[in-house]
């Protein structure tokens, strides 16, 4: 009778885990999808550079593929941050806007 107990338990644990794994639009999946789109704007962005294409182009797209990242990043952050104390806001709110400064500086000088 004690394996019965243990055994749906266990069962009942493994369900609870799987329809977690279930969910449409999870972490590891946008990430995934983030981490593609992004290798092809770099290898776009690579391809034009090889072929001599402008600069300023290149430039774009690479800065395009980092701010992708970047909201991506900043989502989940904000998802972290949201229940917190704030101080832990406004270290949010100052680190994002160092890092979209720090994107866009450099595409405008």
């Amino acid at each position: 009778m004690a394996t019965k107990k243990t055994t749906k338990s266990k069962s009942s644990s493994s369900s609870s885990s799987s329809s977690s794994k279930r969910s449409a639009w999870g972490i590891n999946k946008i990430s995934m999808y983030t981490i593609v789109a992004v290798a092809l704007l770099y290898a776009i962005s690579m391809v034009l550079s090889l072929a001599g294409v402008n600069l300023k182009v290149v430039s774009a797209l690479q800065g395009l593929a980092t701010a992708i990242m970047v909201i991506i990043v900043a989502v989940l952050a904000w998802k972290y941050v949201r229940g917190k104390q704030m101080v832990w806001k406004v270290l949010y709110v100052l680190c994002l806007l160092l890092v979209i400064a720090g994107v866009i500086v450099p595409l405008v000088v």
